[in-house]
């Protein structure tokens, strides 16, 4: 036998010699010692280590965001400087985005970890930078060890297969063609198989960021994650005058598909991908109507949308040229902040979904759908 403590072996004549009492004591305390051990479940073997057993309980609880523009604060302005074209990061995350305008008991902290332009595999995790940064699901994990997250809250979609800044920007072109069919003629026929191509690169990174979350230490239902649908940016109704470069530049047919269905087959596959991954879903499609941009004529005071906006300074930039439009036909800071107001009060429900429409008085609130099917 190997003496742990010297590293030689024992000769024979040198064990001492085994009366049957002390075979019989021996037993004993086999027996006793597995029976204490059945008693106490104390295991028998070395337990194996816990590697990660989350942020302590004294982290700062915190709300996260994850996605691209409608999340990150596009079209709010006040972008920090670090994402306003900073060596190539044009993320644009404002200090006025929705996550910004969300008031959760105890919570003291918010991340805004979206990026404008962002797609799925931009968000989830693997290699892909966007705009120099990695991964969003990469940076998440920090956060997740260092802060006690209560809530992350998803925007993401439109960037995959949907392309839905290519459909405003064929919108722009139909209409200064006057082609008759509009945008719309061209993209109904493969809208929906567009949106299904999307759903399970959705599922995908909800996945991922439930990996990073369980192995920051977190249980499944510790925290909550809710994917957040689109709103409609533009509708029809729009004042006479600013059909043009001079706001919205864009022909009635398609501004009526956008609204009544493109916006609804895209937020029905979101619906879809929340229903498979078993999270929260909130509903934004209705949340903008009567709030679009242009939709107010002289006074843009109610719009929630930016209308097509020029940074006119960065023109004579050539670095910066290519980003300035940016920021046209998404949420202002007034918009973010209305939905900012319905995200909070959803968080306080239990409702698997939600959708976000207009109360009497005008400010949104969450109410309750019907589950999507799984």
């Amino acid at each position: 036998m190997v003496d742990s403590k010297l590293g030689q072996v024992h000769s024979p004549t040198a064990r001492p010699a085994t009366t049957p009492r002390r075979k019989w004591a021996a037993l004993v305390a086999v027996l006793v010692l597995a029976a204490f051990a059945l008693v106490t479940d104390v295991p028998t073997t070395a337990p194996v280590a816990v590697k990660h057993l989350g942020p302590p309980s004294t982290a700062p609880l915190t709300i996260v965001t994850m996605g691209d523009s409608t999340i990150s604060g596009e079209g709010a302005g006040d972008y920090t400087a670090a994402t306003n074209g900073a060596n190539g990061d044009w993320c644009h995350r404002s200090t006025r985005a929705e996550v910004d305008d969300t008031s959760v008991p105890g919570v003291t902290h918010t991340v805004n970890l979206a990026c404008s332009g962002a797609d799925s595999p931009a968000i989830g995790l693997g290699r892909t930078t966007h705009y120099t940064e990695p991964s969003q699901a990469a940076q998440l994990a920090p956060i997740a060890a260092h802060n006690r997250i209560v809530a992350i809250v998803l925007g993401d979609g439109a960037n995959d297969d949907p392309h839905f800044s290519q459909l405003v920007d064929a919108c722009i072109q139909a209409y200064f063609t006057r082609n008759a069919a509009g945008c719309s003629g061209g993209f109904t026929p493969q809208w929906q198989q567009r949106v299904d191509a999307m759903i399970p690169k959705v599922e995908h990174v909800l996945r991922d960021i439930r990996t990073v979350m369980a192995h920051a230490g977190y249980a499944a239902g510790s925290y909550q994650l809710v994917l957040q649908s689109y709103a409609t940016p533009i509708g029809p109704d729009i004042a006479p005058g600013l059909r043009s470069l001079a706001g919205c530049p864009f022909q009635t047919v398609d501004l009526t598909w956008v609204r009544d269905t493109g916006i609804h087959i895209l937020d029905n596959g979101l619906a879809r991908a929340a229903g498979v991954a078993g999270v929260r879903f909130l509903d934004l499609s209705g949340a903008g109507v009567g709030h679009e941009a242009c939709s107010g004529g002289a006074k843009a005071t109610n719009e929630w949308f930016t209308r097509l906006t020029v940074a006119w300074q960065d023109l004579s930039n050539a670095r910066r040229a290519g980003h300035a439009l940016q920021s046209s036909f998404h949420p202002n800071a007034a918009g973010y902040a209305a939905f900012g107001g319905c995200l909070t009060a959803f968080l306080a429900t239990t409702n698997q979904s939600a959708a976000c429409l207009p109360g009497p008085d005008g400010t949104l609130h969450p109410a309750p759908t019907v589950p999507s099917p799984r």
